[in-house]
């Protein structure tokens, strides 16, 4: 509990000096936020946050996500002062090259960072999911008498992330869920980067999360630590609802010419107002200089080390009356898959070879039969389009306020909203979440997919329809430039497979890609099953690979193809090597997979010396580069049409006719 030897206000205005001196160090920041909720975060940090600064994974700790992460220093500055490897040089160089501490929080960078916030509202969101992963493995393994997984999500955010359309998506599904584990701060000080909000958000917050069925406390005074603790009391208290507090604060808390102005928000307070400040808050103390009673009175690590060792003593009580359980909890916890997944792999893969002419979002619901039996992490959901995704396989169970021990989560329309949860759930860990929606919404989605590859999750986006060959639903929903604008975005794993067996190698990289997020881009028309021995079916991971080989062993032409139009650059092979023209297919379902090979495996599979042409139902931009100045692509850089797929295809010439022709140009 808080020392009887420092005030509250003395041990909050330390992490005041640390950010207002980090900011003007680097003549860049947000000094404004950590000022003025310094004391919400003192009463949490101190008294209520469960964590081991000397273990900063420690599976059954309390999450805190800076949702507003402009104010990162509040963040340093709290993990600096609680015992993390964060040090007082790492304060200094806030904001500079190659930083423990970056201008925004970083998974990753920095020890007791949870996840990566700076676009407002996303650290909200993914609360939502880390208090969601926290439910159902306490559903799934908590038993009487042993409570192996029980913590809190606790989140800080402004009107910006409120702001933002992806907190109403959130929210609403938190309260829908029930996740009364969660608990808000709103740091209600009525300043963004314009000024007063009162000019463009005027909603009433309170009703509005009581609406979503949140526990609502406040308003309170933020800058009064008694009033918090008690609103952490009476939030808690009920665990059947999250809790929004509403603490009404003073942007820039302490300088006394600036705080609750817009000014405060995002640049350096100056020398004359930090020495005025430090006048304000009574705080003489150097720059970077902390007194060792500070230190002593923050630092966390003794608490820590008490929490670690209660919790290892009861988990060994769990692991001797339910040895099972343990073994399958700590594998999850450690992200291993079982162990026999790769047996399971191989019976997939040989499964789902040959067969009839289906749709791969169809052979994608097998191939989660397949695997999903063996694997309890898997976490689904569909953005209201479960039966068109063809997300749900038969071991599916919903999640819900009633169940929390399911698999399926029914996101409803939220594509922005499920894809951030989901990479909260994958940051908490225990769980593999798969999410789905349509091709073209994953530009709703977009920069949460972005925030998945930057911070390098399991995450797995399914996405359906992926081509003008959807049909009557027109242009609104064919995609024609996502395709190649998410194969922009680095350390994402686009999979566009051509069959039933490229699908379950797709999912088979997918689920064990552990360094980064995968997105599959399936089919509603039918897809021609394709021929491959074994080393080309082993090859399908790889990327890209040999599907069809020239007649006479020395290709004079490669022709490129993913997913359904594969099956135009079979049919335009047959027409060439008809002609005498030597023709070697290469079926790339994943361009990233296939330039992470080595060199020689590349030159093996696409010549440099051998013309080249591509065909996609797609943007041709990317494409171009790997065709060079001789060769051609074959794809679509309009709009598309509404009409029935097969028609469109022939409209805008993606025939093997003219895959053909295009080949013939080539070679001249």
């Amino acid at each position: 509990m808080a020392s009887t030897e420092l005030s509250r206000r003395e041990l909050a205005n330390g992490i005041r000096a640390l950010a207002m001196d980090a900011v003007q160090k680097a003549n860049s920041g947000h000094p404004g936020a950590p000022m003025g909720m310094a004391d919400i975060a003192e009463v949490l940090w101190r008294d209520y946050l469960r964590h081991a600064p000397q273990r900063p994974g420690w599976f059954d700790r309390d999450r805190f996500v800076l949702s507003n992460g402009h104010g990162s220093m509040l963040q340093y500055a709290l993990l600096h002062l609680s015992g993390y490897d964060v040090s007082v040089d790492d304060l200094k160089n806030f904001r500079q090259l190659h930083s423990r501490t970056p201008g925004h929080p970083e998974y990753g960078y920095t020890p007791g960072v949870e996840t990566t916030t700076g676009p407002l509202g996303q650290g909200l969101a993914n609360s939502v999911g880390m208090a969601l992963a926290e439910r159902m493995l306490a559903a799934r393994f908590n038993r009487p008498g042993h409570e192996i997984i029980d913590h809190y999500t606790y989140v800080f955010m402004g009107d910006g992330c409120l702001m933002e359309g992806v907190s109403h998506e959130a929210c609403s599904l938190a309260g829908t869920l029930g996740l009364g584990k969660l608990i808000a701060f709103y740091d209600d000080n009525s300043i963004s980067i314009d000024g007063n909000v009162e000019g463009w958000y005027t909603e009433d917050v309170r009703q509005r999360f009581e609406a979503y069925g949140w526990q609502v406390i406040g308003p309170i005074d933020g800058h009064d630590g008694e009033a918090v603790r008690q609103a952490i009391e009476q939030a808690r208290a009920d665990t059947s609802r999250p809790t929004l507090i509403d603490c009404k604060t003073v942007i820039g808390f302490g300088a006394p010419n600036q705080c609750g102005t817009a000014g405060v928000h995002g640049a350096p307070l100056g020398e004359e107002e930090i020495a005025a400040c430090r006048k304000e808050l009574g705080w003489e103390h150097g720059p970077f200089e902390i007194p060792d009673a500070h230190y002593q009175a923050w630092d966390g690590r003794g608490r820590g080390e008490e929490l670690l060792q209660a919790w290892g003593e009861r988990l060994e009580a769990y692991r001797k009356e339910h040895p099972e359980l343990a073994d399958e909890l700590e594998r999850r916890m450690r992200g291993e898959l079982p162990g026999n997944w790769q047996e399971l792999v191989a019976e997939g893969l040989e499964k789902f070879a040959g067969g009839k002419k289906d749709a791969t979002r169809k052979s994608s619901q097998a191939v989660l039969g397949h695997f999903g039996p063996h694997l309890p992490e898997l976490l689904g959901g569909s953005a209201d389009l479960t039966g068109s995704n063809n997300t749900w396989w038969d071991g599916c169970s919903t999640v819900s306020q009633a169940q929390a021990d399911g698999n399926y989560v029914f996101y409803g329309v939220r594509e922005f909203g499920m894809t951030a949860i989901m990479n909260g759930v994958a940051l908490h860990g225990g769980f593999i979440p798969y999410g789905g929606t349509f091709l073209i919404f994953s530009d709703y989605a977009r920069n949460a997919v972005r925030m998945a590859a930057l911070m390098k999750q399991r995450v797995v986006m399914v996405y359906t329809h992926d081509s003008i060959g959807l049909g009557e639903d027109g242009p609104t929903h064919q995609p024609i430039e996502q395709l190649a604008s998410l194969r922009l975005i680095p350390n994402l794993h686009v999979w566009r497979p051509c069959d039933a067996q490229e699908t379950a190698a797709a999912w088979a990289a997918s689920i064990a890609r552990e360094d980064g997020p995968s997105m599959l881009a399936l089919s509603r028309q039918g897809m021609e099953p394709q021929q491959r021995n074994g080393e080309q079916v082993r090859s399908i991971s790889r990327g890209g690979y040999i599907l069809k080989e020239a007649g006479s062993g020395k290709p004079e032409l490669v022709i490129l193809a993913t997913g359904s139009e594969v099956d135009l650059a079979m049919a335009a092979r047959e027409q060439l090597e008809a002609e005498g023209r030597a023709v070697r297919v290469v079926s790339m379902p994943c361009v990233e997979a296939f330039c992470e090979q080595d060199e020689a495996y590349r030159q093996q599979v696409l010549p440099g010396d051998v013309p080249r042409v591509a065909v996609e139902a797609g943007a041709t931009g990317l494409w171009q580069g790997w065709v060079g100045q001789c060769g051609l692509v074959v794809g679509i850089d309009t709009f598309g049409e509404s009409a029935p797929g097969p028609e469109l295809y022939e409209h805008f010439g993606l025939t093997a006719d003219n895959v053909a022709t295009a080949g013939r140009r080539v070679l001249g």
